[in-house]
């Protein structure tokens, strides 16, 4: 008597596992994902550093040159190509 509904009950665990599974993989690369990694000489390193110091690429975008040259990691001319790609 119970064998339908454990069957339907490990249906809609396999459901729910796949929508889990695949919701955390689009997640996930839409995090990855940065208007920072269209500029030449910025990797995930870097990347990682602007991040960290300003919380999102729209606030590196809005920072000042001094501001981005106060990162670590990140030095001057560096600085003047992601300030420039902003600001172009």
């Amino acid at each position: 008597m119970n064998q339908p509904y454990f069957f339907l009950q490990r249906i809609r665990d396999e459901a729910h596992r796949f929508a889990v599974s695949a919701h955390r993989v689009r997640r996930k690369k839409g995090l990855s994902k940065s208007l920072l990694d269209q500029i030449e000489g910025i990797g995930s390193i870097r990347k990682r550093a602007l991040l960290n110091h300003f919380g999102s690429a729209r606030a590196v975008e809005s920072a000042s040159l001094d501001e981005i040259k106060s990162v670590d990691g990140v030095e001057e001319k560096v600085a003047t190509k992601i300030y420039n790609f902003f600001h172009e």
